[in-house]
């Protein structure tokens, strides 16, 4: 009996020692082949990974309002989740702290009451944990995102305080493009989003596509290292963010222009309204507004950006005409009558003028908006030479892009004509407006110069970048043309464009006058294109012009399509009520704390600030990023002020926060004056000094 088991127990030993050799040789077998015989596979994996390079995505510039309010930023937003098979759980625990939790999760989202918080958590812990074979136990606890403040928060509640482990307590992180002012000048920011072959943020329309390039900024690079116990990711390359771009716009002008707009729209029944506002000395872009009717949400939207879009403008093309007709020598006196008609038939083809007479001088020409008046003078010169007529617009720089940084950008499209009949005839149209297609905004520029004395000034919708709080480059002012007329010229256009409100025949003179804002300018009618290919009955009605008329701040264009009124009474009511506002606001040098002078006569006169100068601490190798971005030949830059060894810190040149720390640090108090950058420190650097002296530190823009 006994050698019976010791048999059995003997052969059931030899098993088990055959299969643990067995499966002994099988590791040993699997280790060889591991490290001998499939060596170079498997080393190529391992480098595979470990080579591996990862993106990392770098931070989006922010775009700005010209006193530096954030009109569009990205913004973390974070999913809030619960994973309920976290070991650290306990459910004795977490039903001690669930009334408690209930009670903070309904303040944090009020679309719960704490017993209906109760019953969904209670119900989702048991879901979850008796369905264990469920691959995702992942429990969004609220539906909608997180601010950062909000996840912060979430985080402190009972419970949940407790940490990831013990309360199964995570977030997922998204970065979002937000713009603070919702719609705001939301068409002229533009969008962003991902393209077929790239996960990246880029721009799709507007600032963010034309400035792309400096708003993404540099992608960095990750690679997978080799820990004791994992692999993880280092940064190999960082990340450059991309640059901050602060613009020309005005937040509270971009709100009066597009309330005024807006509710002029809905007033006339518009399809669509277009408004762009600019000063008249810089060429900045204070507020675009572009509105546009849209069915399904039964209101105007933020619609395409028709500013720089080309179109027939009608009668507002009539001073430019003008202007090439004073610079030409074809119109010298302005008082001058000349034979007009309310009829001229050339090269067999009629035009029509239902505000002509007999004679007209050219001031009556464009106060009245007569188009036999203004062809006749044009074919004076160019009857037998119609492809003179764009030879001269182009002379001027009409033609050239102004790079203004707003996306889909269009220049004015003007047929070189010949000289047949038929050329001649649409030379005629040209003069007034037709038989072109000139965006609102070229336009515009072409008013602005003749406000401007005629300089020729190219509107700009950037005004200055910078990097982490660091000035880069500034966007100076500069100029198509230094002149595109005389100052003389300028000066008789607009008396005829103050004619046009003012006179007694003038065509805005019902709507557009008030004697607190005196208002320079001229209406311009367009039939738009029906399917057929010949004019329709529907209209865009504009008015181009300028205020306040004897020292011009800002010029302005409006544009509608479909108003129910007049020009004057839509587009030119816009204008005066954008003016009007605007000096209500005291945003037209009227306000009274606006300091005093005494002119050579003797006389008390308001003192209007001067025009600030522009620079900024910046690496001359980042202008290239200007230059491309811009069109740009030649950006304004400054190096960074010199070190001092001893005595009073240089700081000018640099922002204000770095100046402030500069000084402080090395013992002066600091008082400041004006805003920007620093241009001038009361005490010479080098200089000596003691301890908790005054410094006093000029700022500019």
């Amino acid at each position: 009996m006994k050698a019976t088991n010791k048999r059995h127990i003997l052969l059931r030993y030899s098993l088990v020692v055959g299969f643990v050799l067995l499966f002994s040789m099988a590791i040993v077998w699997n280790m060889f082949k591991t490290s001998v015989v499939y060596e170079r596979d498997w080393n190529n994996k391992a480098d595979s990974i470990l080579t591996q390079v990862t993106t990392i995505e770098p931070e989006r510039g922010k775009i700005l309002a010209d006193n530096g309010t954030v009109l569009a930023a990205n913004l973390q937003y974070f999913t809030a989740r619960v994973d309920w098979l976290s070991a650290g759980i306990k459910r004795d625990t977490l039903m001690k702290y669930l009334p408690a939790l209930c009670d903070s999760l309904a303040v944090l989202e009020p679309s719960r009451t704490a017993q209906e918080w109760k019953e969904e958590l209670t119900s989702a812990y048991e879901r979850i944990t008796t369905d264990k074979k469920k691959k995702n136990h992942s429990y969004r606890l609220i539906r909608r995102q997180l601010t950062h403040g909000e996840w912060e928060r979430l985080r402190t509640f009972p419970y949940f305080n407790k940490g990831r482990n013990k309360s199964g307590i995570y977030s997922e992180r998204e970065s979002k493009r937000c713009k603070p002012y919702g719609s705001m000048a939301s068409r002229s920011i533009g969008t962003v989003g991902k393209s077929e072959t790239s996960s990246s943020l880029h721009g799709r329309s507007g600032l963010e596509m034309a400035l792309d390039s400096m708003l993404y900024g540099v992608a960095g690079e990750a690679t997978r290292i080799q820990l004791t116990n994992n692999i993880v990711n280092h940064e190999s390359v960082p990340a450059i963010p991309g640059y901050d771009i602060t613009t020309t716009i005005n937040v509270a002008l971009q709100d009066i222009v597009e309330n005024e707009l807006y509710g002029m729209c809905h007033e006339t029944d518009a399809r669509w309204g277009t408004a762009v506002l600019m000063e008249v000395a810089t060429g900045e872009i204070k507020a675009i507004s572009n509105l546009e009717w849209n069915d399904k949400a039964g209101d105007y939207i933020e619609g395409r950006n028709n500013a720089v879009l080309g179109y027939e403008p009608g009668s507002v093309m009539k001073p430019i005409s003008m202007m090439i007709a004073l610079e030409d020598g074809i119109v010298n006196n302005i008082d001058e009558p000349m034979t007009t008609g309310t009829t001229w038939i050339y090269e067999g083809r009629a035009i029509n003028d239902p505000h002509g007479g007999a004679q007209l001088t050219p001031r009556q020409i464009i106060e009245t908006s007569s188009n036999v008046g203004m062809s006749r003078i044009i074919v004076k010169k160019y009857g037998s030479n119609p492809g003179g007529f764009y030879d001269r617009l182009k002379g001027m720089g009409f033609f050239e892009p102004f790079h203004s940084g707003i996306g889909g950008e269009m220049s004015p499209v003007i047929k070189r004509l010949g000289n047949t009949r038929a050329d001649r005839v649409a030379l005629t149209r040209m003069a007034f407006g037709y038989s072109t297609l000139i965006p609102p905004l070229s336009t515009l520029a072409m008013y602005n110069a003749i406000a401007n004395d005629g300089k020729y000034v190219r509107p700009h919708l950037v005004k200055k970048l910078s990097r982490e709080g660091q000035p880069d480059s500034i966007v100076p002012v500069t100029y198509i043309r230094q002149q595109v007329c005389s100052p003389e010229n300028a000066q008789k256009l607009r008396i005829m464009l103050r004619d046009v409100v003012w006179g007694s025949r003038g065509t805005a003179r019902k709507w557009v006058q008030d004697e607190r804002v005196p208002i320079a300018g001229k209406t311009g009618t367009a039939y738009t294109i029906s399917s057929d290919g010949h004019y329709g009955t529907q209209k865009r009605l504009a008015f181009c012009g300028f205020f306040p008329y004897d020292n011009p701040k800002y010029s302005c264009i409006v544009l509608m399509l479909g108003a129910n009124r007049g020009a004057g009474a839509s587009s030119g009511m816009v204008l005066k009520n954008i003016a009007l506002k605007m000096y209500a606001r005291g945003l037209l040098g009227n306000e009274p704390s606006y300091a005093m002078t005494v002119d050579k006569d003797g006389k008390q006169v308001t003192k209007t600030p001067s025009q600030a100068t522009l620079f900024a601490s910046t690496n001359p190798k980042h202008t290239s990023n200007l230059r491309k971005g811009l069109g740009m030949d030649h950006p304004k830059v400054f190096q960074q002020p010199g070190s001092t060894s001893k005595g009073v810190p240089n700081v000018r040149g640099l922002a204000v926060r770095d100046a402030i720390r500069r000084l402080e640090d090395a013992g002066l108090c600091v008082r400041l004056r004006g805003n920007g950058c620093v241009v001038a420190q009361s005490i010479a650097a080098g200089s000596q000094f003691v301890r908790g002296q005054v410094i006093n530190l000029t700022l500019r823009n």
